[in-house]
């Protein structure tokens, strides 16, 4: 028997017991070292059930009302762990006992899957970098949507794993300005010693018009906007240039809004693209899709170019990982950005 994190009936994060089953032939099972959560999306999992009474029809791309609502069920939190091989299947050849390895799943003191699921981590990989690949691929799919070349000047709205990373690949992609906005100011100091050029608190900042005045009125070539916050969203194509591109990455979830697309949008002729990295067809298909995206994804993290060793933070043992899940992740966002969970 093992952990594994979970809730319980009125959504408290708690601890379940797990028997294990016998191995596949080509499975492996893994020891857990490392692990962490992915915030925004699994919170909106667990506070909105958004697919309980809608569903997304895959052949009309269309929203429609269930006849009759779901109840969702969650199978365990977390997003992405760090751990090594400790047994293998018969035909389960593609790693050695021992490995480092990485992969999808929540929060849990021994993983089984099948060997394909489960990617070698280079020797020189920090665990924090790998536990990045997830939201480094949305953050990837937001920066290539913004069309983002050398010399543009970028706003990244929202400081969570994925704007983190958002900043850091528009500095890599040649961004000569690199702009970051969150109201959390621990998230904004990060970003500044990660490389961004200016940080603003959206509580008390117009920061559309003080990036307008600091480029002498040209304003932004791109914007990704990933708080899913339309004040940011309306902030954004405030700063953005005239015929600039506004990648909406986040995954909004308010419902009444004050967003006033009459104004810089209209008379600019901006553009919004909504970006989601794991919906295909890609705005580049064919040349670009989601197996694409994760795999110059995860060769980012392994050619050592981006880094999550400054956005997982802060780190709690596995004893408190279900307490630390309700303060920091569901309670004071705060204190946190991508929470990491220690199981040595």
């Amino acid at each position: 028997m093992y952990k594994k994190v979970t809730v319980d009936k009125k959504l408290n994060p708690c601890f379940e017991s797990v028997q294990e089953r016998p191995l596949g032939d080509t499975e492996v099972r893994v020891r857990s070292l490392f692990g962490s959560p992915k915030h925004g999306t699994e919170l909106t999992g667990l506070t909105e059930s958004p697919f309980s009474k809608h569903y997304y029809d895959e052949e009309q791309h269309i929203f429609k009302l269930r006849e009759t609502p779901i109840e969702e069920t969650i199978s365990g939190l977390g997003n992405m762990w760090v751990g090594v091989v400790v047994e293998r299947g018969e035909s389960a050849m593609r790693f050695s006992l021992g490995e480092r390895v990485t992969g999808y799943g929540v929060l849990s003191e021994y993983h089984q899957l099948e060997q394909d699921k489960v990617l070698k981590m280079p020797d020189e990989m920090s665990w924090q970098t790998a536990v990045c690949f997830d939201p480094l691929q949305f953050a990837l799919g937001g920066v290539r949507d913004a069309h983002i070349r050398i010399g543009d000047r970028v706003l990244i709205s929202g400081l969570g794993a994925i704007g983190m990373l958002s900043a850091k690949l528009a500095r890599l992609a040649g961004a000569s300005l690199v702009a970051v906005s969150d109201p959390v100011s621990i998230r904004r100091e990060i970003a500044l010693k990660a490389g961004a050029d200016l940080a603003f608190d959206p509580t008390t900042d117009d920061y559309g018009l003080i990036l307008r005045d600091y480029t002498c009125g040209r304003g932004l070539d791109a914007v990704i906007e990933t708080s899913a916050s339309y004040s940011a969203l309306q902030q954004g194509l405030r700063a953005l240039a005239y015929g600039g591109t506004l990648a909406s990455v986040g995954w909004f979830k308010e419902r009444e809004v004050t967003l006033h697309f009459g104004q810089e949008g209209h008379f600019n002729q901006q553009k919004i693209v909504f970006s989601r990295a794991c919906s295909d067809p890609n705005n580049d298909h064919p040349r670009w899709n989601f197996s694409r995206i994760k795999e110059e994804a995860w060769q980012i993290l392994c050619k050592g170019l981006i880094s999550g060793d400054d956005i997982v933070t802060p780190i709690v043992p596995f004893s408190e990982a279900p307490s630390a899940y309700r303060d920091l992740v569901m309670g004071h966002a705060e204190h946190c950005i991508k929470l990491g969970v220690d199981f040595s």
